[in-house]
């Protein structure tokens, strides 16, 4: 018996097997769930391609989560193709390169709306999306980096970071009475494809393993992906509008 065992998941961001996204799926699929993926614009071939290596392989759906149709449309889908769908996974994030390359005082507002509404607002948009679909219950879990510290060359990304953490509490507020519990993983550092917007990310892994009393790998994402699932399933049913840190203990250390 796995704690996932006959729960649908809709996961979103699987893009390579280094991704988060794909770390959950797999072992979501490990622990009894069947998963739906979803992709968007340029990476949804991508996505195509990667979930091969899945178990199925996982239908992909198309869903840019900046186009009110597509967001519209997967609704539909799911309520006729699966009818229920007991968990979803927010695994998106996005910023121009203004908001993370340059420095803080140059990027434009055009930019830094981009960032907030792909990467925050969006996890409103998901609920949205599996809502109906939840009529007794279910779990939305985001994947966050934890935006109390601000970071370099994270910049506006971090600003967007805050947005999605406020953004999930009020979530959890207002679907709370739904039985629909809505929370986030703050993860350490994890070498991805969004990884390499960041000058330097490499750097950071010396400075997270010193400091973080349980040490860390920017290539192990195992961590990260149990927390997804252990929130996805059934064993926190009293838990919503939590962050849960998966960093090595980092955020809780001091200089």
């Amino acid at each position: 018996m796995g704690m996932l065992d006959g729960k649908r998941l809709l996961i979103t961001g699987v893009l390579t097997e280094a991704s988060l996204a794909f770390a959950t799926a797999r072992l979501a699929q490990a622990e009894g769930a069947e998963v739906v993926l979803t992709g968007a614009g340029r990476a949804l071939s991508i996505t195509q391609r990667t979930a091969k290596k899945l178990e199925g392989p996982p239908p992909v759906h198309e869903l840019d989560v900046s186009v009110r149709e597509h967001a519209e449309a997967l609704r539909t889908t799911l309520a006729e193709d699966y009818g229920r769908i007991d968990g979803a996974l927010h695994s998106i994030g996005f910023a121009p390169p203004s908001c993370i390359a340059n420095p803080f005082m140059e990027a434009p507002w055009e930019d830094v709306a981009t960032a907030i509404h792909v990467s925050a607002y969006s996890l409103k948009t998901l609920a949205d999306v599996v809502i109906p679909c939840m009529p007794d219950g279910g779990s939305i879990v985001g994947l966050d980096f934890d935006s109390t510290l601000a970071f370099p060359e994270y910049n506006w990304m971090g600003v967007a970071k805050s947005a999605l953490e406020s953004t999930s509490r009020y979530l959890a507020r207002t679907l709370g009475p739904r039985k629909i519990r809505v929370n986030l993983v703050s993860a350490g550092p994890i070498k991805t494809m969004a990884s390499k917007a960041i000058a330097d990310f490499s750097d950071w892994e010396e400075t997270w393993d010193q400091r973080a009393p349980l040490g860390w790998s920017l290539r192990d994402n195992s961590g990260v992906a149990k927390a997804c699932v252990a929130l996805l399933s059934d064993w926190f049913p009293q838990t919503t509008g939590e962050l849960l840190h998966v960093d090595g203990g980092y955020h809780a250390m001091g200089a």
